[in-house]
């Protein structure tokens, strides 16, 4: 790793400014008596406060272009909360909660405001490791079991804990797994919101499961037109289905300069864009602009010959979700080790473009992407649809060894890990099975993931710590 210099604190302290600008507008527009009394209904509201910490959390001992794209995605995602936030306090008349595997392109196609309940089981621990912990407490004082996923319990729990925004409407589906369809029983009961549940079929790659799903999603369109003021506007959804296929495009472009070794970009610069912007604003020109810098910036650091991670000793796939309380974990991890995340689960999709030519078209487009949802694409079907985009991950981006992210909650995968084992061992693949919870820092805490990379390193690997 290289050592910050005055130029790099220079660029943090920019978006960090430019971060705490935004926040101050969203407080002035709401005004001190309402944002005094948001406090008060919403007090996650405080974490947000601390999206600095994220940019010194992500950008330790990076230097360069690196630290710029991470401090650029950092600044993207506080404007983005911010503008979800004025659907919360301007316009809740049109407020819409959508579970987060159904993505808000067709609601904002509509002219309604989209929010996320599992945003803040993703957002918080990353601001604040333990933020959801009471909330997870709250939802298996309830008689959630304990094993369930984090995050469905955290959306739990804000439902009991009435920290929900009021909605006209709830929609969600049967992704992506058991817990994550039971949150939305509390959700639909607590926020007393009529409720529209997506049918995604089992079998979910081939002619006929596109026309039922896009004919699910004509339905879904008729049943908010009859239950919030929205109104389908097909320009509207053409122009936000071609600004995402614009950024898509720039995405591409991106992973065909981190497959060169070394990367010129790597791990949260990857990641952590594809898994907000993607599944939170896909469609948003400000969105399409922060993979438009992230582009420049990868090219600037070919050109020069200047990598992401300047030792970059190994490259590591992350399978399943990443580590949400210690999202800093390859900020560390290429300090101590020079292992660079090269790629993850929850970007590389194989669908990348939305066919803007008719209603039809379009339907079928969203409707695609949202069936291949993030973990749902990998976890639902035969079992080829977990390995297949693994070993072509591998291949592709020249991977050294693959991280599973072994959520605790996440059943699905963990009963596959003794047949993942066994594929990689036959290419030749070392495999670290990291053992955590998503969003519980008490279940195993950064200091037993970093002891769990130690030993993987050092006994599987043969390396030495360097820091």
């Amino acid at each position: 790793m290289g050592t910050p210099g005055i130029a790099d604190y220079a660029v943090t302290s920019k978006y960090k400014l430019l971060n705490l600008a935004v926040i101050a507008l969203m407080g002035l527009r709401n005004g001190p008596y309402d944002m005094v009394r948001d406090l008060r209904r919403y007090p996650w509201l405080w974490h947000l406060l601390k999206v600095n910490r994220l940019i010194d959390k992500l950008t330790a001992g990076r230097t360069g272009n690196y630290r710029e794209a991470i401090s650029i995605i950092v600044h993207g995602v506080t404007k983005e909360v911010v503008d979800l936030l004025d659907g919360i306090y301007f316009r809740q008349d049109r407020l819409v909660l959508h579970e987060d595997m159904v993505p808000p392109e067709i609601l904002r196609a509509m002219g309604l405001s989209p929010w996320m309940p599992e945003v803040l089981g993703i957002l918080l621990p990353m601001l604040e490791p333990s933020a959801m912990e009471e909330y997870i407490d709250v939802a298996e004082n309830e008689g959630v079991p304990a094993d369930v996923c984090s995050l469905p319990k955290a959306v739990i729990g804000t439902a009991l804990r009435d920290m929900l925004p009021p909605a006209r409407a709830v929609v969600t589906s049967n992704l992506p797994c058991d817990g994550g369809m039971t949150s939305y029983l509390y959700v639909e009961k607590m926020t007393a919101a009529p409720t529209f549940r997506l049918d995604i079929p089992f079998n979910f790659k081939d002619e006929r499961a596109d026309a039922y799903f896009a004919n699910e999603l004509r339905r879904m369109i008729a049943w908010l037109e009859e239950h919030t003021p929205g109104r389908i506007d097909w320009d509207r959804l053409k122009e936000i289905c071609e600004e995402r296929n614009r950024m898509v495009e720039q995405e591409l472009e991106l992973w065909d300069m981190i497959a060169l070794r070394p990367a010129p970009l790597a791990a949260e610069a990857v990641f952590l864009g594809h898994l907000w912007f993607m599944n939170v604003c896909s469609g948003v020109p400000a969105a399409t602009e922060v993979f438009r810098r992230l582009v420049e910036l990868a090219k600037e650091n070919l050109a020069r010959g200047v990598a992401a991670c300047p030792d970059e000793r190994y490259r590591t796939l992350l399978w399943n979700p990443p580590t949400m309380h210690f999202i800093d974990l390859f900020t560390w991890a290429e300090r101590a080790y020079g292992v660079t995340c090269i790629m993850d689960s929850m970007s590389f999709n194989r669908l990348p473009f939305i066919d803007t030519s008719s209603e039809e078209s379009m339907l079928r487009g969203i409707g695609r992407n949202i069936m291949n949802g993030p973990m749902a694409r990998h976890t639902r079907g035969p079992m080829a649809n977990y390995f297949d985009d693994m070993f072509h991950i591998i291949k592709r981006f020249d991977i050294d060894m693959l991280w599973m992210a072994g959520h605790i909650g996440c059943k699905n995968t963990q009963a596959l890990n003794a047949i993942m084992r066994e594929k990689c061992r036959d290419v030749g693949v070392p495999v670290l099975i990291i053992d955590y919870d998503l969003s519980d820092t008490r279940i195993v805490p950064r200091e037993g993931i970093m002891t769990q990379v130690d030993s993987f390193m050092e006994n599987v690997m043969h390396a030495k710590r360097r820091a």
